[in-house]
């Protein structure tokens, strides 16, 4: 691990890994969206309506799993001072914010017709708004402060504190009433769902979360060459100002 701490290491790495983790997602999103609207069958009480389910659950999966990630990526920055940890952490957050709004809005679509209603301050439905506007302070922090060694070891205490959320998140349905159902995946006595439906759910989980790999190492690699191009700028503008000085 302390290897990928170099970014040349890393750069090397993501350019080999991007090309498959692109495939690998594509292959895995298009199998699970098939098998979801063509070959799972259609929920005895919501129709053909549960197909949202398909993206959404995904989507609140990856809620959670990328700020999860942050998190993590924060703390080896602080504890070891891996450059390319707080790099990952970064480039995180944007597309965490995406699959948020993605989950909330697709549980707006499938709660209209379920619940009778677009939004409830449901338990559930408060705490990823939560969720999203914690992705929304660490991007707006990062941008705040113009030091980029402070900017990450601000914001990389800002995500451990944010992560206090995703436990709510993730026991709101059993600690308060809520219209959410309990988990019907990772339980104890096995899944509540019918393999007609879970395998194709459990590609699309599997291709949100490459397809999020994917995203990750893309945008990585243009961050570290970005602070790169700064990196040689500064050099040059300040042999320019020693040069002027002489």
């Amino acid at each position: 691990m302390q290897r990928f701490a170099n970014p040349a290491n890393f750069l090397a790495l993501a350019t080999r890994l991007t090309p498959f983790m692109a495939a690998i997602a594509f292959i895995l999103l298009a199998v699970g969206s098939y098998l979801a609207l063509f070959v799972a069958p259609p929920d005895y009480q919501q129709g053909d309506t549960v197909r949202i389910m398909f993206v959404h659950v995904p989507a609140a999966w990856m809620t959670t799993f990328c700020f999860g990630a942050m998190a993590v990526a924060s703390a080896v920055g602080l504890i070891w001072g891996h450059p390319v940890a707080y790099v990952a952490a970064k480039a995180t957050a944007p597309i965490g914010a995406a699959f948020t709004v993605m989950a909330l809005v697709t549980g707006a679509l499938w709660g209209q017709p379920m619940w009778g209603t677009w939004w409830v301050w449901d338990a559930r439905l408060t705490s990823v708004l939560i969720q999203l506007f914690i992705y929304l302070g660490y991007m707006a922090l990062w941008n705040a402060i113009e030091d980029p060694v402070r900017g990450a070891k601000a914001t990389a205490i800002f995500a451990l504190v944010g992560a206090v959320n995703l436990p709510i998140i993730k026991f709101s349905v059993e600690w308060w009433n809520t219209l959410h159902q309990p988990a019907s995946i990772a339980r104890v006595e096995g899944p509540a769902i019918h393999s007609s439906i879970l395998i194709p759910l459990l590609i699309m989980l599997a291709g949100f979360t490459v397809f999020y790999v994917w995203l990750l190492l893309v945008r990585m690699r243009r961050e570290i060459l970005a602070r790169r191009i700064r990196s040689i700028q500064l050099a040059r503008t300040r042999s320019l100002q020693m040069g002027e000085a002489g």
